[in-house]
């Protein structure tokens, strides 16, 4: 049995249909998953799990960092994956809706030099976002130069469903989990 509680065979099988990486800018300790039309889904309060928030029907992914640029990659798959359980600190699954079937991630006030792969890679509808994330005790509230921080977000088409969270294990997570 793994550190989160599940073993692979608890998942089905699962197809990759695309991947992506890019580097995300990140200001005010964040950066968005949205979609053009309509909210993403309820209100998630910050202190909630540490890592994914939702405010104004924007999903929200907080980083230590205070500006900067992130690493993020984007993998889509037809079923639910097993998560990924290398080394990542935090590991948080949420619920998210797409109407216009532009769900992105995006730069809360600058573009993606090179955009990620849609979210919403069955157009319009529900979909679960499993948020994977590392390095961000190391440059907390801080504007680094280079990159300090990785995040792997799985997504999959699913009803909606509450907030998992798989793993809580980094010090910024829990400072904002206090708050």
């Amino acid at each position: 049995m793994d550190q989160v509680g599940t073993t692979a065979e608890d998942y089905e099988m699962s197809d990759e249909v695309e991947r992506g990486s890019g580097s995300v800018p990140v200001q005010y300790h964040q950066f968005d998953i949205s979609d053009e039309d309509e909210p993403t889904g309820p209100d998630l309060e910050r202190g909630h799990n540490g890592l994914v928030r939702v405010a104004d029907g924007v999903t929200i992914v907080m980083t230590g960092i205070y500006t900067g640029d992130v690493d993020v990659t984007v993998t889509l798959h037809e079923t639910e994956p097993a998560p990924d359980n290398g080394d990542w600190q935090e590991i948080v699954e949420v619920s998210t809706h797409s109407a216009s079937g532009d769900l992105m991630v995006r730069g809360m006030m600058d573009d993606l030099d090179e955009e990620l792969p849609v979210l919403s890679f069955n157009g319009p509808g529900d979909y679960r976002l499993r948020v994977h994330a590392r390095g961000r005790d190391t440059a907390v509230d801080l504007a680094p130069d280079e990159i300090t921080e990785w995040y792997l977000i799985q997504v999959w088409p699913a009803p909606t469903e509450e907030t998992r969270v798989l793993r809580q294990t980094d010090g910024y997570g829990a400072s904002v989990r206090a708050r």
